[in-house]
């Protein structure tokens, strides 16, 4: 049995994970959903000064000071990019690194390098405008699914994400991952790719093409950008295949 520590996307805390944590402990996994600093139960711990080292902390600090070993690190969207700097720093705690709906960055990237400049600029002109120079607040659904599909999200799971969404620390989106960003070679590395990221990857996207090559293993997974909401039930039958 696996123990899956689960790090959510922008604007998401721990309660992202609910369903999908309970049906991975019913097949007798151990499941640790994590909230990062400055979202959820933790906004209050948040700061002007909350950066992606921050976040990369808050996944280190808890698999050590949980003494966990033989870890499944798996990061959901934003989750990919401190998750990608923890893997680096874990060592023999980590077992396998699993990427939904996104992709480990590269040292020296940072959110804001994965949409075009005017984007950028945008998202830089609302944190200023009304974030208090450090917060972005999430976008209403018409610009959400811009950037990822919302296939499969009810009534239910859209009053979720708008009731229970946090702003986002934007210094995470602006400061550039730090190296060591690459896990032991020995860590197993697993791809769950949604609707949106299926089609990057059949299109032969030349930066993705390492993921459809050994030793990254694949998944596809038919819904939007927000499976644990959308799937939460197929989403962790995906993950106990993928550690299987």
């Amino acid at each position: 049995m696996a123990t899956f520590v689960l790090v959510p996307g922008a604007w998401l805390g721990a309660w992202a994970w609910e369903d999908t944590a309970r049906t991975l402990r019913e097949n007798g996994h151990t499941a640790l959903p994590l909230t990062l600093t400055g979202l959820a139960e933790q906004a209050g711990r948040g700061g002007p000064e909350t950066d992606l080292n921050t976040h990369i902390a808050d996944i280190t600090g808890f698999i050590e000071e949980n003494g966990l070993r033989g870890v499944t690190l798996v990061a959901h969207s934003y989750g990919a990019a401190p998750v990608t700097g923890a893997a680096g720093r874990l060592g023999d705690r980590l077992e396998r690194v699993i990427y939904v709906d996104s992709a480990p960055f590269t040292a020296g990237m940072r959110m804001l390098d994965l949409m075009p400049p005017e984007a950028a600029d945008r998202l830089n002109r609302q944190v200023s405008a009304s974030g208090d120079g450090w917060r972005l607040p999430m976008p209403p659904f018409e610009v959400l699914g811009l950037s990822g599909s919302l296939d499969g999200l009810g009534e239910g799971q859209r009053d979720a994400l708008c009731s229970r969404a946090t702003p986002h620390p934007f210094g995470t989106y602006t400061q550039r991952l730090a190296g060591p960003a690459e896990p032991g070679a020995g860590v197993d590395r697993v791809l769950i790719a949604c609707h949106d990221f299926t089609g990057l990857l059949d299109a032969g996207t030349p930066m993705l093409a390492y993921l459809n090559q050994p030793p990254w293993r694949r998944f596809d997974l038919p819904t939007g950008h927000w499976p644990m909401l959308s799937t939460p039930t197929e989403l962790a039958d995906v993950l106990d295949k993928a550690v299987s």
